[in-house]
């Protein structure tokens, strides 16, 4: 404990009240910095002091073995630091508890994890600084001893209640999860990050800092159609209908200025990292359902009318298109009359010619055909409209795995990417050695996350 203090000493720096702001960090071993050389300077806290500057005095508050639950083997409510983090007069506090309430002998309890969690966050709310409070999922444990901190129980147990919690009491929550998903070499003894781990989740909360923020946009009072709410992830998700069609509109914690938005064209809430990852950053993502029509004229018809709502309420000129599998065909087909309405394109193990669509019902409902042989004439697939969609200059994302058995990539992507460069067309392919057509996406969404950050300018400036 003396260790913890002098942590917590030499962090906090005597500064006037009012000329800084406050960070107050509260978590176990990781927000610590255990197993580091030095945690006064190389855990997340101090780290993220050294980004932020003079301006702001961010303290340690970690307890290594801590639990959110009271009737835990180590309750972070019965430690010293928790009552100096309440008298830490904080306008930020991080909040990271879980990992160890996933152990064999805490797991009895976690019918009450939501309560104390609850409690915990109102007795920050209530203090006279009113924080700006955040809850951090916890990272991954990499571990084989399943008495011990057990990743199961982390992704099944304790993320769906922190993301509970999240949107029971409005606050922002963010994925440590999975940015560290695929990062086993960042934890040497498979629990605590080293310090390129460390680094990493400073650079993030940093980004949680200094993102500017637009916390009075609300674009639920914005639509006019009854609707009722429910939780995606966390995130409040209004489901109502529109022009005869089932929609869907989930809306951040706060806006990103300009109010960017992610249009999922297909499969809503299938392998959904990248959304969540945006809606932590202040995107919304929306959903029109007009499956199965398969980008015809009446699919772009209701979209239309559907993004000129949106637009309406107050989201950006410009949608970010998502498109798994047959979704590709939908977003395409949007984008090659609407050039001028598209951002970019993420596009994932996308169908992008409609002549290898199994369904030929549908197919000649959807395109009032007599035959399935005058499908041709019609040109009716993204493959057939490069030039409409290269003219509206906007990059494009593919994911693209190479033994996808569903749709060729030769067929879709591969000879679409090679069109599409011809025009001098910005496209990107990520290939996906050794993959089939499913799992979609990735299990840490950075690659797709950075891109759709890039092409609509969203920085971290203040």
């Amino acid at each position: 404990m003396k260790l913890i203090l002098s942590v917590i000493l030499s962090l906090c720096i005597a500064i006037p009240v009012n000329a800084v702001t406050r960070i107050t960090c509260i978590g176990a071993s990781i927000t610590y910095g255990a197993t580091l050389n030095d945690p006064a300077t190389q855990s997340y806290p101090a780290q993220l002091q050294k980004l932020l500057g003079k301006n702001y005095v961010v303290s340690n508050f970690g307890v290594s073995s801590a639990t959110m639950l009271r009737k835990g083997d180590l309750s972070y409510w019965n430690t010293q630091a928790y009552q100096q983090a309440l008298q830490s007069r904080p306008d930020v506090v991080f909040i990271d508890l879980g990992g160890n309430d996933s152990k064999l002998i805490n797991r009895v309890h976690l019918n009450e994890y939501e309560r104390d969690y609850h409690d915990m966050i109102r007795s920050f709310a209530q203090l006279p600084s009113h924080p700006r409070i955040v809850l951090l999922l916890p990272i991954p444990a990499f571990l084989t001893d399943t008495s011990q901190i057990n990743d199961k129980v982390i992704v099944n147990d304790i993320i769906p209640r922190v993301r509970q919690v999240a949107y029971d009491e409005h606050l922002e929550v963010i994925d440590m999860h999975s940015m560290f998903v695929n990062h086993q070499a960042w934890m040497p003894d498979n629990i605590h990050p080293d310090l390129q781990g460390t680094t990493m989740t400073a650079k993030r909360l940093h980004d949680v800092i200094v993102q500017p923020r637009d916390t009075a946009f609300d674009i639920f009072s914005k639509i006019k159609q009854p609707f009722k709410t429910s939780s995606f992830y966390g995130y409040p998700c209004a489901e109502f209908a529109f022009d005869g069609r089932d929609c869907k509109v989930v809306k951040p914690k706060w806006s990103v200025k300009g109010h960017p938005w992610v249009w999922r064209a297909r499969f809503w809430g299938h392998e959904p990292q990248a959304d969540i990852a945006l809606l932590e950053r202040g995107f919304h993502i929306v959903y029109c359902d007009v499956a199965e029509l398969l980008g015809n004229d009446e699919a772009i018809g209701h979209w239309n009318s559907f993004y000129k709502m949106l637009n309406n309420a107050g989201l950006g000129k410009k949608a970010v298109l998502e498109g798994m599998s047959r979704g590709g065909i939908y977003i395409y087909n949007w984008a090659a009359v609407n050039p001028d309405k598209v951002a970019c394109i993420y596009a994932d193990n996308a169908l992008m010619d409609l002549k290898y669509w199994p369904d030929s019902v549908v197919l000649k409902q959807d395109f009032h055909l007599k035959n399935l042989g005058d499908f041709a004439a019609l040109k009716a697939s993204p493959i057939d409209k490069v030039p409409q969609i290269v003219k509206g200059g906007y990059p494009m994302l593919h994911l693209m795995a190479e033994q996808d058995e569903a749709v060729d990539p030769e067929k879709n992507t591969l000879l679409f990417e090679q069109k599409v460069k011809a025009l001098n067309g910005s496209i990107l392919v990520i290939h996906k050695p050794g993959f089939k057509h499913h799992p979609h996406s990735f299990p840490n969404p950075a690659p797709i996350v950075e891109f759709i950050l890039k092409a609509t300018c969203v920085d971290y400036l203040e």
